[in-house]
């Protein structure tokens, strides 16, 4: 008895009303959306624009899907075209049967196509691509779980997957490698990998998209070799053994050939991208500058009605201490001109007093002396006297 294995889905659909939601189309469309999220990144980080990956990706997703269902009807034609087969069965592609070598063929060309409408090097927008179909193919695989499928030898692993039995199509219960599993974790390192080495060497020119495959290859080769469904077998080994062995040397020749012919990496990726780049980010910075202006001449307005009342206190102020201290001048001023008048006054009867004692005095010398001459006496008494004293005397 087995005290540990890895469940199978008793059932890989379920109906939503008239709608069957299948768990293998499921994983497959997530699968798409990873891929191309993660690409999206990738190209943005090479200086493409956003958007551009999903763009291309209406072109290889049709194809790829395609593809891969042609390959596997060509490489197993038997439930199709074979005795007893079903041809329209080949287009349930929803029952399984997606032959990666096939998908990734034809959406290549479907890439191509979309990279030529757009005016992109085809080889930059594969090696953007490479981690994301590698994490998409991670996904997609855990399809095989749902429809119990693509499983490997008998094992009693503690891992080991257990498959229930189906007379129907011949499928014997028991538990067995999940080989499904073995390629969704290899190829997140297959991803992992290529971003590093993206990273380290600066891939360019197709060798991250060929890394991957290089890669891929390697894990898919030692996997296919355990696997028990049927398979075409040439000189003893399956078929998909054999392209996994052919498609990875390629790819490792031309990972040589590309860094002696052209190495390092693009500069320009996305002809446009860049002064698309630029105009949004001056556009960006001319909103910052009037959005700054508007605020200096907002600030400008609050202080331009602040600030007279401000400096009307202060010319108060200044004005209330300029009349305090030109008061006590204005009172002084205004006491000299009230003194003057008296002073004057004063000095005037004192004038006039002094003249009359000076008369005063000529009338007693006079008196004292002798009367020789009456006239010159008179005449002298009358030049003592000042003018306008009221003196009536006549000569």
């Amino acid at each position: 008895m087995d005290l540990a294995f890895i469940p199978s889905p008793s059932v890989g659909v379920v109906h939503l009303g008239p709608i069957p939601l299948r768990g293998y189309a499921f994983c497959i469309i997530i699968g798409v959306f990873v891929g191309v999220w993660l690409g999206n990144k990738r190209w943005i980080q090479r200086g493409g624009r956003s958007g551009t990956v999903a763009d291309i990706a209406v072109w290889a997703v049709p194809f790829g899907l395609v593809g891969g269902r042609l390959y596997h009807v060509i490489t197993t034609y038997e439930p199709y075209f074979g005795e007893n087969g079903h041809p329209l069965d080949a287009f349930k592609v929803w029952e399984g049967g997606l032959g990666i070598w096939g998908a990734v063929a034809l959406g290549a060309v479907g890439a191509w196509i979309g990279c030529r409408r757009r005016g992109i090097p085809m080889p930059a927008y594969a090696d953007a691509l490479a981690p994301g179909l590698a994490l998409g193919q991670a996904i997609g695989r855990w399809g095989n779980w749902f429809n119990q499928e693509l499983y490997g030898k008998p094992t009693d692993l503690p891992w080991a997957l257990e498959i229930s039995s189906d007379p129907a199509i011949g499928r014997i219960g028991g538990t067995y490698h999940p080989t499904f599993l073995y390629e969704s974790l290899w190829c997140i390192g297959v991803a992992a990998l290529v971003i590093w080495a993206d990273k380290r060497f600066r891939l360019g020119h197709g060798r991250a998209f060929a890394l991957y495959v290089a890669a891929y290859c390697a894990g898919r080769a030692w996997i296919e070799y355990m696997r028990v469904d049927e398979a075409h077998h040439i000189l003893g080994l399956r078929l998909n053994v054999w392209t996994a062995l052919i498609v990875g040397l390629l790819a490792v020749v031309y990972l040589v050939i590309s860094a002696k012919r052209a190495p390092g990496r693009e500069e320009v990726v996305e002809p446009g991208a860049q002064l698309a780049e630029g105009a949004d980010a001056d556009a960006a910075d001319g909103g910052k500058d009037s959005e700054s202006a508007e605020g200096d001449s907002a600030d400008g307005g609050k202080v331009s009605v602040d600030k007279p009342s401000a400096k009307t206190k202060a010319e108060a102020g200044t004005k209330a201490e300029a009349d305090d201290e030109a008061k006590p001048a204005a009172d002084e001023a205004e006491t000299s001109a009230k003194d003057e008048p008296a002073d004057a006054a004063g000095d005037d009867k004192a004038d006039a007093a002094g003249d009359d004692t000076a008369a005063d005095k000529a009338d007693e010398k006079a008196a004292d002396k002798p009367d020789d001459n009456p006239e010159e006496a008179s005449a002298a008494a009358d030049a003592a006297k000042p003018a306008g004293s009221g003196s009536t005397k006549k000569s």
